[in-house]
C-alpha cells in the first residue's frame, strides 16, 4: 500500500469546495448538480465524480472555471466514487444537507474554502480516501476580543444570535 497527500487546487482559496463519496456516478453527478440548482439561487456550481467503470471522471455545472477545477482535483485524487464539489455564491452550509440527505451519498469528507489536502492510499485494487486535511493546526483558545470579533462577522454574514 501506498500513501498519497493530494493537494486541493483552489486558485486563492476563492471558491467553496466540497469533498465526499457517492455511488451510481452516471445518475448522481448530474443529480447532485441539480439539487444545488435548487438550493441556492444564482448558485454556480460544478460536480465531479469518479466512476469505477469506465474509469472516467464524470463533471456538470454551470461554469466553465469551476467545472475545470472539480474535474482536475477529482481526476487528481483518481479514487473512485469521491465527487468534488466547486461552489461560488453559496456557502456549504447553505448546501451541505441537500447534498448529504441525496441518497447515493455515502460521505462528506470535507466543505471549506481553506487550503485541503486529500490523503490518499493506494492498494493494488486502486484509490481510496482516507481522510481531507481542512486548513491549518489549531494552537491557541480564542480570547475575548476574538470571540467578539466572530461573532461580529457571523452577524454581517447574516446569521444571527439572538
Amino acid at each position: 500500500m501506498k500513501l498519497e497527500v493530494v493537494k486541493v487546487e483552489n486558485p486563492e482559496n476563492k471558491y467553496q469546495v466540497i469533498i465526499g463519496q457517492a455511488n451510481f456516478t452516471i445518475f448522481t453527478c448530474d443529480d447532485i448538480f441539480r439539487a444545488l440548482l435548487t438550493a441556492v439561487p444564482n448558485i454556480k456550481c460544478a460536480v465531479a465524480m469518479n466512476e469505477a467503470a469506465p474509469k472516467l471522471t464524470r463533471v456538470t455545472g454551470n461554469d466553465e472555471k469551476l467545472k475545470e477545477l472539480a474535474a482536475k482535483n477529482a481526476l487528481n485524487i483518481g479514487a473512485s466514487h469521491v465527487f468534488v464539489v466547486f461552489v461560488e455564491n453559496a456557502f456549504p452550509i447553505n448546501v451541505l444537507n441537500t447534498i448529504k440527505q441525496h441518497p447515493a451519498v455515502c460521505n462528506v469528507y470535507a466543505a471549506s474554502a481553506n487550503p485541503m489536502e486529500v490523503i490518499v492510499a493506494e492498494t493494488e485494487l486502486g484509490r481510496a480516501v482516507l481522510g481531507v486535511v481542512d486548513g491549518q493546526a489549531v494552537n491557541a483558545i480564542e480570547n475575548e476580543e476574538q470571540k467578539k470579533e466572530r461573532r461580529e462577522l457571523v452577524e454581517k454574514l447574516g446569521y444571527k444570535l439572538d
